[in-house]
């Protein structure tokens, strides 16, 4: 049984914990190393992997304690290069090269953002359940099928941006990086159509901006989109 806890998501910090009752996972360490210990009850020794899906600080700022305290960091060679860390810890990944890490099979994936070589992680556990987590991308262009959970960024509303920019809250030269970089509800509606949902548990929207998103807003309109059980942490 997958189980999902949110220990920071948003510009200011991002990671989680995850396991399926076997295998405790850290996904993203954007936070001080003292929160993800309270987060993890201090039980690091247990945790079989950190997997990051890029170089932005607000996702891998604890990477040097993470590595530290023996945990393999699996990301991509481009990220890696990026954080310019050497370490036998750190572990580069190829998108659409499986590996195992205890009782997960994980697949990496390309997604699209403004940094080097950004990653998604598709999670299969012994139980046939299946997680995807995907953040900081505007779009994702590959289909899923069979998953149980989802854990997926949505950042802001277009509408929501454009009226921040008229009102001159947000310069408009965000607007621009935004759609190059986010995933939008609008465009994450259109990825939840596009895939079968059927076995979903749970979904959780993660990501969220601060001044571009609407909490009730989004959850209400995923949850309409899908009809499945909607969690933002």
């Amino acid at each position: 049984m997958i189980d999902i806890t949110t220990l920071a998501t948003g510009s200011k910090g991002n990671c989680y914990r995850i396991t399926d009752g076997h295998t405790p996972l850290l996904l993203e360490c954007g936070i001080n190393y003292r929160e993800i210990q309270k987060g993890f009850e201090f039980r690091m020794s247990e945790v079989a992997g950190c997997l990051i899906t890029h170089e932005h600080k607000d996702h891998c700022k604890s990477i040097k304690a993470v590595l530290k305290a023996g945990i393999n960091c699996y990301m991509s060679a481009g990220t890696a290069q990026e954080l310019n860390i050497h370490h036998h810890r750190i572990k580069t990944v190829r998108a659409k090269e499986q590996l195992q890490i205890g009782t997960w099979t994980i697949l990496p994936f390309d997604v699209q953002h403004d940094v080097s070589e950004p990653m998604g992680f598709l999670l299969a556990n012994q139980a046939g359940e299946k997680l995807l987590f995907a953040t900081d991308t505007y779009y994702i262009k590959y289909k899923f099928k069979g998953l149980t959970h989802l854990m997926v960024e949505c950042n802001f509303s277009e509408k929501i941006l454009d009226e921040n920019i008229l009102a001159g809250r947000v310069p408009q030269v965000m607007r621009k990086r935004l759609l190059k970089s986010h995933f939008s509800i609008e465009n994450l509606k259109e990825f939840l159509k596009a895939n079968d949902l059927s076995k979903v548990q749970e979904i959780w929207l993660l990501h969220l901006s601060d001044t571009n998103s609407n909490e009730e807003l989004f959850k209400r309109e995923i949850q309409q989109t899908t009809g499945k059980l909607v969690y933002i942490p």
